[in-house]
């Protein structure tokens, strides 16, 4: 209750109960008691329903309250009855409360740093969720299991994950791409996006652009690199205009006449890599600073090892599909409730919070939901 309380606040906490959770009788499992059930069931190394519904028990009676069943039929119905966007509402509150409260030094020349990569996690083998996430054509019916992709933008600071989308790994509109493109709403003007060069398209960058956010990615790979054309900056770094692409097939003419005939990209090539970049200046990004500010973006990688391996979020356990994503927001409100008691722990000490670790910080936080 108290990270809770800390993170989000007693007000913010209610005014978001009254916008997404519909008015209910007084439970054994209300909606709040049972998130922070929820959150405590995703921390904790048994991560069994019937775990819960012992605290659960061990909590009313400490109150003088009446006791409950250890049948866990209720805790399960109360699960199904929160809504989705309880947890991915707090959980982006959260992110940007991280980044708000980010000091000068934990930023890239006073700018916000996000990281965009896709992962996958597996779930039961149920008709559900095989509907929604069916599993890999190379598996054989009845041999695999369903599979979904996501998608995440994460703080290079803070590691706090600032917004996601969840889809299939198989049909239109379900690849990295597709993901990002969708996701580039939720990034601010003057951020700086990290990402790989899938990526590193027109349509993604010029979206980008028009958000006021700058790029960092590896050139992609059907684009050729030729430093000797274009605006010469310096060695191995000049500037180029990236001619707008033929109009796909879905879209309409009007649409596609509304795009620039060119964008202007930064081509570099710095420790052995080309980099392509909205970062014009180099007055105010050497190639150096550039390849030195791209290299961060492992960060990314370590923190989705984090959330599927030290989180084990790797295999998820519900049955259905709504209740996968739910149980995905949960591990993600929970990954931000840890990466906050981290931030703050780092404030104190005055450090990065990515110099503290993610497993002792989730150790010593595991069993907040009992305080």
């Amino acid at each position: 209750n108290g990270l809770f309380d800390q993170s989000l606040g007693e007000h913010e906490i209610c005014t978001v109960m009254q916008e997404l959770v519909d008015p209910h009788r007084e439970r054994i499992y209300p909606p709040l008691d049972t998130l922070r059930l929820f959150v405590g069931q995703v921390l904790s190394a048994d991560r069994a329903c019937q775990d819960v519904v012992g605290r659960r028990l061990s909590e009313r009676v400490a109150q003088g309250q009446s006791l409950s069943a250890l049948n866990t039929s209720a805790y399960c119905e109360a699960r199904q009855r929160l809504p989705t966007a309880l947890p991915v509402a707090l959980s982006t509150i959260i992110g940007e409360r991280l980044e708000a409260m980010t000091p000068a030094a934990w930023r890239w020349q006073g700018r916000c740093v996000k990281l965009f990569d896709g992962t996958t996690v597996t779930m039961p083998d149920t008709p559900s969720n095989q509907e929604t996430y069916p599993q890999s054509r190379e598996q054989k019916p009845g041999l695999g299991f369903p599979i979904a992709r996501i998608g995440a933008l994460i703080s290079l600071s803070s590691g706090a994950m600032l917004a996601y989308q969840v889809a299939a790994c198989k049909g239109k509109g379900t690849g990295e791409q597709s993901l990002l493109a969708n996701l580039l709403g939720q990034l601010n003007e003057s951020d700086i996006l990290l990402a790989d060069a899938l990526l590193a398209t027109w349509c993604i960058i010029h979206g980008a652009i028009g958000r006021g956010v700058d790029v960092v990615m590896p050139q992609h790979g059907v684009r050729i690199t030729d430093f000797t054309r274009g605006q010469r900056l310096g060695k191995n770094d000049h500037l180029v205009q990236w001619p707008r692409p033929p109009k796909p097939k879905a879209m309409s003419a009007e649409e596609y006449a509304g795009y620039p005939e060119f964008i202007t990209m930064r081509e570099v090539k710095v420790y052995g890599r080309i980099l392509v970049t909205t970062l014009l200046d180099p007055a105010f990004a050497s190639v150096q600073a550039i390849g030195a500010l791209y290299a961060m973006r492992w960060n990314i990688e370590v923190d989705f090892r984090t959330i599927k391996a030290t989180l084990e979020m790797d295999v998820l356990r519900c049955k259905s599909q709504p209740m996968v994503d739910k149980e995905i927001a949960v591990y993600f409100l929970a990954y931000n409730l840890v990466r906050w008691a981290m931030a703050k722990a780092a404030l104190l000490a005055d450090v990065l919070p990515r110099m503290l670790s993610f497993a002792g910080a989730k150790r010593l936080l595991g069993t907040f939901d009992d305080q």
